[in-house]
């Protein structure tokens, strides 16, 4: 994460792209690095004349790279049992009474669609309805930053030129494949659509829900939630088992005992407030007691958010799976439990 104390070094940045325009990143032109890029995507098959239409005019955007810059961790006060953000403080703020009903609608209009994508995918339509609230307000805030835009700036920049440039030319790639150019907007960071998915996702899991001819994760219900549910399905979503429940955890519980010593691969910050992973029948073993039904055999993890005498739960896979989302626990937290909401 970078932190707000780089705000200032974003901001001059911004002000010398504003003052003098095209500056340099890296020791190389926005207008020549361009140029390499589009090199790399005619290589990987991108017409000519996708690239001149996309291109054509694009200058660096110095509000994409201060917001690079100001990314912040969750905020709010510092809880001193665990040195994270109060989970219980974000949750409240996030799961409104407004995003909740705002689910039941969602979930409502989207009526045999539910049935439709839990048979097809396994996933819980309120799983998806939670999500889609969280990414866009379901739908009413998708961003409006022009994309081809937002990715050369960032790809250029070079920070995280690895995740930015290929995003770039699966842009591309779209508008080869039929995408109107003026139909890509969104946010700041390259996501778009109701599910706010990055080029490269939408390329492999995007999915024609309602089967005319287009994946439009912009305007189509069918569209967004069989593609969201699709990306669910391939992160590997186990049919049957919930996302976490709620577990009460006696003081006798040894926490040093529980830690978890396998580093993960992918958001070890994350992961690591997580304990190691043992059967619930193990859990009941230790007294630690679920408050929803779950099975004895499932593998689960120990996460007390808010640290020992606050809200503990156990976390299946299925919770991991909402992670690859978007991995923070924050994220994952209010997704799941909107989602208990939703369904209520």
């Amino acid at each position: 994460m970078i932190t707000k104390s780089l705000r200032h070094l974003g901001i001059a940045i911004s002000a010398c792209l504003l003052a003098t325009g095209p500056a340099q990143a890296q020791n190389q032109s926005f207008d020549s690095y361009l140029d390499d890029v589009a090199e790399r995507a005619r290589a990987e098959g991108v017409s000519q004349a996708t690239i001149d239409r996309v291109f054509a005019g694009l200058t660096p955007h110095a509000r994409v790279l201060e917001l690079d810059r100001e990314q912040a961790g969750s905020g709010g006060n510092v809880n001193p049992a665990t040195g994270f953000a109060w989970m219980s403080s974000y949750i409240r703020r996030h799961n409104s009474s407004s995003r909740i009903s705002g689910g039941h609608r969602t979930l409502s209009r989207i009526g045999p669609l539910a049935a439709e994508i839990e048979r097809e995918y396994g996933v819980p339509a309120e799983i998806i309805v939670a999500i889609w609230g969280h990414e866009t307000a379901y739908g009413a805030v998708m961003g409006g930053f022009d994309l081809p835009r937002s990715l050369a700036t960032l790809a250029w920049d070079g920070r995280r030129r690895a995740l930015f440039e290929p995003e770039l030319i699966d842009v591309l790639k779209m508008v080869d494949m039929g995408v109107p150019r003026s139909q890509l907007e969104g946010s700041w960071a390259g996501a778009f659509g109701n599910g706010q998915f990055l080029p490269s996702v939408y390329l492999r899991l995007a999915v024609d829900g309602d089967g005319d001819g287009d994946r439009d994760v912009w305007n189509s219900d069918a569209d967004t939630v069989h593609s969201i549910a699709n990306y669910f399905r391939d992160a590997g979503w186990r049919t049957g088992q919930p996302w976490a429940v709620r577990a009460y955890v006696p003081n006798s519980v040894d926490r040093t005992d529980i830690e978890n010593h396998t580093a993960a691969p992918v958001c070890p910050r994350v992961h690591g407030r997580h304990s190691r992973w043992m059967t619930v029948r193990e859990w009941r073993e230790r007294g630690v007691e679920p408050r929803a039904p779950i099975a004895d055999d499932v593998m689960a993890s120990l996460f007390e958010p808010d640290g020992p005498a606050e809200p503990g739960y156990l976390l299946t896979q299925n919770y991991r799976v909402i992670l690859e989302y978007n991995c923070s626990n924050y994220y994952a937290m209010s997704v799941g439990l909107l989602a208990d909401e939703i369904a209520r």
